[in-house]
C-alpha cells in the first residue's frame, strides 16, 4: 500500500459525533461538525453526519465545493469571515456564514439579491479571543442593520474561544453571550435560531454546566476528529484518539557516530548534529518530512525518539530491531499535525470502516472494508 498515508476509521468518527450529540443533546445543544482540519473530505464529513451531526462548518469555499461536488446537500456554514472576491460563490453553496464586516454582509446581500435567495447571517462577537468578532457594545447596531437589509437574514451570533490567545470558556463568557442574545432580539426583533458558544474547547463547560442559557450550538471538530479537549490536550471520556493513523515508510537503516567531517567545503553548514546510537538503539529515516507536516504534532511510538527532521526526511531513533527499509512505521497526530497531513498533496488518505450498516460487525475483530482516495 502506498506511503506515507493516513488511514482513517470512519466507524470510530461515527462513535465520536454520536456519543459528543447524545451528551449535548440533553443539554439543548446541537452539534455543527467542521472539516476544516480534513480538507472537506467527503466521506468524512458524511461519517460525522451519520453520528448525528446537524449540519458542516467549513473555513475555505474550496472546501465547500469539494463538499457540494461530492453530493453533500445538508446545510454548511462558512465559518470564516467571507472574503468580498467569492461572495456570489458564497452565496450559492452555504446556507449562512459567520461575519464581522458590514462591507461584506452588504456584498452577501446583493449577491443573494442577484440570484434571488436569502443569506443567513450569523454575527461573531468578541469574547476575549482577540481573533475576529464584533465588539459587544456595537453588535445591537450591526444586528439591526442586517435586519433592514434585504437578501440576508439575521440568523445568530456566535464567539470563538481558546484559538488566537488561548482565552478558554466559562460559565461567566456563556452568561454573557446569552445576555447578549437576548439583548440583540430585543433591540433588533427577530427570534436567533443559533447562539453558538464556540467550539470543542467549550465541551467541559457544555458536559458540566448547570444551565446552558441561549447557547444551542457547538462547533466540534477536533473533539470529534481527534478526540481530545484542545485546551488540555487530555482525552475526552469515551471518545477514541485513534481514528486517524499517519504511516511512513522506513527509507534507511543505519549506525552514525560522532566524529570529524572530513573534506567539507567552506560554505558547508556551520552546525551539522550527528547523533550517537548504541547497541539498543537504530537510526531510522522514513519519507516525510516538514513539508508534509507539522512534525512537533506527532506522537512517538513506544521506544522511539524524534532526533530531527528536514524538508522530505524524518529521522527516529528507536528500539525496535524488526525494522528494515520499506518498513512501515505508525504515528498519532495532534490537531496541528493533522490539518497538516491531510492537506499534504503527497500523502495519500485509505478509509476504513466506510460502511454504517456494518458497525454492529466493526465492533469485532478486523476491519471490514477499506477504499483509497
Amino acid at each position: 500500500m502506498s506511503c506515507p498515508r493516513i488511514e482513517v476509521d470512519l466507524r470510530k468518527l461515527r462513535h465520536n459525533t454520536r456519543t459528543v450529540v447524545e451528551r449535548l443533546k440533553g443539554r439543548g445543544i446541537r452539534v455543527t461538525a467542521v472539516t476544516k482540519a480534513v480538507c472537506g473530505h467527503p466521506a468524512i464529513a458524511q461519517a460525522m453526519l451519520d453520528g448525528g451531526a446537524e449540519g458542516l462548518a467549513e473555513a475555505r469555499l474550496s472546501n465547500v465545493k469539494r463538499l457540494r461536488q461530492a453530493g453533500m446537500t445538508c446545510p454548511i456554514t462558512l465559518i470564516r469571515t467571507p472574503m468580498l472576491s467569492q461572495v456570489d460563490d458564497i452565496v450559492q453553496v452555504c446556507e449562512a456564514s459567520y461575519n464581522t464586516e458590514m462591507s461584506v454582509i452588504a456584498a452577501l446581500a446583493a449577491a443573494a439579491h442577484r440570484l434571488n435567495t436569502v443569506h443567513g447571517i450569523i454575527l461573531m462577537v468578541e469574547m476575549g479571543d482577540l481573533r475576529e468578532g464584533i465588539m459587544p457594545q456595537d453588535l445591537g447596531y450591526i444586528g439591526q442593520r442586517v435586519v433592514d437589509m434585504p437578501g440576508v437574514a439575521l440568523k445568530g451570533i456566535g464567539a470563538n474561544f481558546a484559538c488566537l490567545s488561548g482565552m478558554a470558556p466559562s460559565a461567566t463568557k456563556m452568561q454573557a453571550l446569552t445576555a447578549l442574545a437576548n439583548q440583540v432580539e430585543e433591540q433588533c426583533g427577530p427570534f436567533l435560531e443559533t447562539v453558538s458558544g464556540g467550539n470543542s474547547a467549550n465541551l467541559p463547560w457544555a458536559f458540566s454546566a448547570r444551565a446552558t442559557g441561549r447557547i444551542d450550538d457547538l462547533r466540534l471538530g477536533e473533539a470529534i476528529l481527534l478526540g481530545v479537549d484542545p485546551v488540555t490536550q487530555e482525552q475526552i471520556g469515551g471518545l477514541f484518539r485513534d481514528a486517524f493513523t499517519l504511516v511512513a515508510e522506513v527509507i534507511e537503516t543505519d549506525t552514525k557516530t560522532v566524529g570529524p567531517l572530513l573534506g567539507t567545503a567552506d560554505h558547508a553548514p556551520t552546525i551539522i548534529r550527528l547523533v550517537p546510537t548504541t547497541s539498543e538503539t537504530t537510526r531510522i529515516i522514513l519519507a516525510l518530512g516538514n513539508q508534509d507536516m507539522d512534525v512537533a504534532g506527532l506522537s512517538m511510538p513506544a521506544g522511539s525518539t524524534l532526533i530531527g527532521a528536514t524538508s522530505d526526511h524524518l529521522v527516529i531513533g528507536t528500539t525496535e530491531q524488526k525494522l528494515r527499509v520499506g518498513s512501515e512505521m505508525r504515528f498519532q497526530m495532534n490537531y496541528s499535525a493533522l490539518m497538516r497531513a491531510m492537506a499534504a498533496p503527497d500523502i495519500q488518505t485509505s478509509l476504513h470502516n466506510d460502511r454504517p450498516g456494518s458497525q454492529a460487525n466493526d465492533a469485532h475483530g478486523p476491519k471490514k472494508h477499506l477504499a483509497l482516495v
